[in-house]
């Protein structure tokens, strides 16, 4: 608030507020990651690490899932995440940036996770009570919990587990040794 006053006082005052209204709809959504990247450092899965490129920059971020059990054990999954300036009310933009084979991950990062979604049929899209926290602990329960066959996004990856357990297995393992090796 001090550099907007600051900035006030050197620009003229039809420029000062048009640069005061978009800095206070984008200070909303950074008031709001404050205090969610600090629950979320506090309540981080053991498996999960953030990683801020720009610790300036609390609306971009890094997310790398290390799993410890499950077909996924033994890989390391970057994920980019993207804050909208409308967040709460509008979701997280989530990309995976590592090749993966998986049911609810698409071969070119699409995500498929109903906190991602900005309208949700089942009602657990995206809702203002949600945060980031959520959104990372869902991205980790991806590999293990929320592990979902039934409602693919990469349908060819859930259907070759329904025909063969252990060549889905050996598949994902042929792209963690070249794409996720911790």
């Amino acid at each position: 608030s001090s550099k907007l006053k600051r900035d006030d006082g050197l620009k003229g005052s039809r420029t000062a507020a048009t640069a005061s209204d978009s800095t206070r709809k984008v200070s909303v959504r950074d008031k709001l990651l404050v205090k969610e990247v600090a629950e979320l450092e506090a309540n981080l899965p053991c498996t999960c690490k953030v990683h801020f490129p720009d610790p300036n920059k609390l609306h971009c971020f890094q997310l790398t899932v290390t799993p410890e059990e499950g077909y996924y054990q033994g890989g390391k999954f970057q994920f980019e995440t993207e804050v909208p300036d409308a967040y709460n009310m509008v979701p997280p933009k989530v990309k995976c940036l590592t090749k993966i084979w998986h049911p609810n991950i698409t071969e070119r990062g699409e995500i498929c996770l109903s906190l991602l979604r900005e309208h949700s049929i089942d009602g657990t899209g995206c809702a203002p009570t949600r945060t980031l926290k959520d959104v990372v602990w869902g991205l980790n329960f991806l590999f293990t919990d929320l592990l979902n066959f039934d409602d693919p996004l990469n349908i060819e990856a859930a259907e070759h587990h329904l025909r063969d357990k252990e060549d889905f297995r050996n598949k994902v393992d042929d792209y963690i040794k070249p794409y996720a090796r911790r």
